[in-house]
């Protein structure tokens, strides 16, 4: 049976959060005093569905930890799989069954051999339906298994709430309540609720094996609701899905914050300015086709299905390139 919030009571809670404008929550830090030793020194592996894959808000983050700490070196590799889930759901008009990160997770650990797990799913766990207690148990059980099979390999990890679901760029494709389907064509009227609940229940998960858990929703969704008062058209992407620039940046800060990078993005921050300034910042550059390079590589390394198999049988053309383009990092880093 499906458990509903009327919609009215949705948009007061947004207007509520408006005014508090609360930019990062970040529950269970379990880190070090210093937690950018952890991520100096071992590796990192991002997962999740196509906005890990599209993977912009990882180059900012390594920009900025790039950029912030020249004599540290940083190992971040991110596999995140379009479509991907964590509940196993798929809509019934899906092209093929969504991916699952179940199907893979353990061959990215054991080949990837992360020390830390920074994961970001909900986006497509919901398959645009309204939310049901079904649905929302299996994000649940998705998420707990994620985190038990991360933490028996030894490696830690974060979690990073879904960003929001936006209905304003897709108006003309949304589907009310009474619908007789729902998918990412054609998608719930009030889906952003259901991305809510799920990063609700993420901020308030009890599991000790949780190093933090970072929220990206809450953020997002009161800075668009901030930028619309004087630009009703404001928006993070084109799709109500997939952040643009600006967008992945905000990511990116709510991260670094949590970590505790000092960086010069804060709830005054321009995200769309910075994000084209950032852009032209050769560093940043090399950066960004250095992760999408490894990305590219480690993701077939890995192995997965998405319609079709796709696995390459070694990484070492990929890593070469990669530390080249590594040496010309350092010696930005230098200057």
């Amino acid at each position: 049976m499906a458990t509903l919030r009327p919609r009215i009571l949705r948009y007061t809670l947004t207007i509520l959060a408006t005014a508090a404008f609360v930019i990062a929550t970040v529950t269970h830090v379990t880190q070090a005093a210093d937690p950018i030793d952890a991520w100096s020194n071992g590796r990192v592996m991002f997962l999740g569905d196509s906005i890990t894959n599209g993977g912009q808000y990882v180059s900012y983050i390594e920009y900025y930890l790039q950029k912030t700490y020249p004599a540290r070196k940083f190992d971040i590799v991110s596999i995140g799989l379009s479509s991907e889930t964590a509940s196993g759901l798929s809509e019934k008009t899906h092209p093929f069954p969504r991916p699952c990160i179940h199907t893979r997770l353990k061959q990215a650990l054991v080949t990837v051999k992360p020390d830390i797990v920074v994961a970001c799913y909900g986006m497509n766990d919901g398959i645009y339906h309204p939310q049901s207690d079904e649905r929302m148990q299996a994000f649940r059980d998705g998420i707990g298994k994620l985190v038990s099979e991360v933490k028996a390999s030894g490696a830690e990890i974060w979690i990073l709430t879904p960003p929001p679901f936006d209905p304003v760029p897709v108006r003309g494709r949304l589907v009310e309540l009474d619908a007789p389907d729902f998918s990412y064509r054609t998608p719930y009227v009030d889906y952003h609720t259901v991305l809510e609940d799920y990063s609700e229940w993420l901020l308030t998960m009890k599991n000790p094996d949780v190093a933090g858990v970072v929220d990206l929703n809450r953020p997002m969704t009161n800075y668009l609701a901030l930028q619309r008062k004087s630009n009703p058209d404001y928006r993070f992407g084109g799709d109500g899905i997939h952040p643009n620039p600006a967008g992945h940046l905000m990511m990116a800060a709510r991260l670094l914050d949590a970590i505790g990078v000092q960086t010069d993005l804060d709830t005054q921050t321009d995200y769309a300015a910075k994000s084209a300034a950032i852009a032209n910042d050769r560093l940043f550059k090399l950066v960004d086709r250095r992760r999408s390079l490894r990305s590219g590589g480690w993701l077939k390394y890995v192995g997965y299905t998405r319609g079709k198999t796709y696995k390459i049988e070694s990484i070492e053309p990929t890593e070469t390139e990669a530390t080249k383009l590594q040496l010309e990092i350092d010696a930005m880093r230098k200057k």
